[in-house]
């Protein structure tokens, strides 16, 4: 395996804002103004791409039509669209600072691959204004990556296209795509990373997917610490979080994909043959060692 000269990270849900909860509350009040109430789980599902194109597929949604429909009496068109993001846009404002705080053991992460002279490189699906309240709430917390860059910096061309990436890499002068890791806990963020071609690692604990906050989690695990297998326990009462942690192309050398929702999971079953569990499958004993991918 080359030697590794960068990590490049997502933002909320990731490093910053635990459970990913802004985009979600300001997503849904902004649906909410228009007469149209999605869920938490609608809202997540586009979660990672750019907000406007989050909001489109959102609108695609079967159920979210239908809702719009009998809301207005005709179809939704684009310009539904744009006034539905730019009051998304005034409602995420209000409330960035709050949701800038790092997620645990971020600090201490960038502290170790900063020791072992690894540069930290970030993308978000937050514009550039967006950031302008994020990067400085999250710097005074003490989280600073070396880089970042928005869909702005890539004229829109954001997530899942790796424009951002590149980006990073440009201005981290990394040698090769083959010495890049991708972080990131949504499947645009897994999606951006492969069609870098880097190597891909999805975050479960804080994640949009997972969608607990941090309390909540605690909570969660505390009332389940009696089980062998946390995965069954997952399944059966957290329904979407039967997720894999990893899948690798049956013809790929190295691991190159990251978490998944249980039924996207389902439909990506042709492409893996491997798949273990948050946090780990009991039943796996391949072993891991650091520098080595199953």
């Amino acid at each position: 395996m080359k030697k590794i000269e960068a990590v490049i990270f997502d933002w909320a849900g990731t490093t910053v804002d635990y459970g990913c909860f802004a985009p979600v509350q300001a997503f849904i009040e902004a649906f909410q103004e228009f007469g149209v109430h999605p869920t938490a789980a609608e809202v997540r599902e586009p979660m990672g791409m750019l907000k406007w194109d989050h909001i489109h597929t959102m609108m695609k949604m079967p159920r979210i039509t239908e809702e719009w429909k009998n809301a207005h009496g005709r179809m939704w068109n684009k310009g539904d669209v744009d006034a539905i993001y730019e009051k998304s846009e005034k409602a995420i404002f209000k409330i960035l600072h709050n949701f800038s705080t790092p997620k645990p053991f971020v600090l201490d992460a960038v502290k170790w691959l900063r020791e072992h002279g690894i540069k930290i490189g970030s993308t978000t699906g937050y514009t550039d204004e967006m950031m302008s309240y994020v990067v400085p709430a999250a710097k005074e917390q003490g989280y600073a990556p070396d880089a970042w860059f928005s869909p702005n910096s890539v004229n829109n061309m954001g997530r899942p296209y790796p424009f951002m990436i590149y980006k990073n890499m440009e201005v981290l002068k990394v040698s090769s795509v083959d010495a890049v890791i991708k972080v990131g806990d949504t499947v645009a963020d897994i999606k951006e990373g492969k069609n870098a071609g880097l190597i891909s690692v999805g975050i479960i604990e804080g994640s949009s997917i997972m969608g607990l906050s941090e309390e909540e989690y605690e909570k969660f695990l505390e009332e389940n610490s009696d089980s062998s297998d946390i995965t069954n326990i997952l399944d059966e009462d957290m329904k979407k979080l039967m997720i894999p942690t990893w899948y690798s192309a049956r013809d790929a050398k190295v691991m190159s994909a990251g978490i998944f929702h249980y039924e996207q999971a389902t439909a990506l079953k042709k492409y893996a043959e491997t798949a273990i569990y948050f946090p780990y499958d009991m039943n796996y004993d391949g072993g891991f060692t650091q520098g080595v991918e199953h």
